[in-house]
């Protein structure tokens, strides 16, 4: 494991367990968690002194939520984009916009006909989380030097920045972490997914 994924895993565990959400993809709202935690560990001060404003999108999280719907019926053919929200109960026109992003990123295909619809482009355990992330909001983490620069000059490339650095090694670390877990991962039950992070598995009573 990477010394980026090694960091988010060691935030990750010091959530609390009310941070999970119940199903196997409670992997996005852990890391949504833990984010600020990173960012406090890069800055080696307290987490109180941060505000939590670090988020995975709803794009991000509902993009996990149908490529896992998928990666559950491998054997069971194509299904639709309202098949897929109904199931997981969410917005209709919402999911087939994210499945036209997953197509276009070679995520998941589309099959034409009468019992057409959507499957993954490939075997789950080939599939990261940060392809699916990547291809549902365009991007894991939002560089602003690049996409809301300060101002042109200021954060142009060609201009020393003594912040720009920091803004990178975040996204290298975040996107390791993404990469370092696939869809396969998250088939299966809580616990189990608990422990592939690096969490302490709850114990039920």
């Amino acid at each position: 494991m990477s010394p980026g994924s090694l960091m988010l895993a060691e935030c990750l565990s010091r959530q609390r367990p009310s941070t999970a959400c119940a199903g196997p993809y409670n992997l996005v709202r852990l890391i949504d968690a833990a984010l600020v935690d990173v960012r406090c560990a890069l800055a080696r001060r307290p987490s109180g002194r941060y505000p939590q404003y670090m988020r995975i999108t709803t794009w991000a999280e509902y993009g996990v939520i149908c490529a896992l719907h998928l990666a559950r019926r491998p054997e069971d053919g194509p299904v639709t984009g309202r098949h897929i929200a109904a199931e997981e109960r969410l917005p209709a026109d919402y999911v087939e916009q994210i499945l036209l992003r997953l197509r276009r990123a070679n995520v998941i295909k589309s099959v034409r006909g009468a019992r057409g619809g959507y499957m993954l482009a490939r075997p789950s355990n080939e599939i990261t989380i940060r392809d699916v992330i990547h291809a549902s909001e365009l991007e894991t983490f939002d560089l602003h030097c690049v996409s809301h620069p300060v101002e042109e000059a200021r954060c142009s490339a060609s201009h020393s920045c003594s912040i720009r650095p920091i803004w990178v090694m975040l996204q290298q670390k975040i996107d390791d972490v993404l990469e370092s877990v696939h869809l396969s991962d998250l088939l299966q039950d809580e616990p189990a997914v608990r422990e592939r992070v690096g969490l302490p598995v709850l114990q039920t009573v």
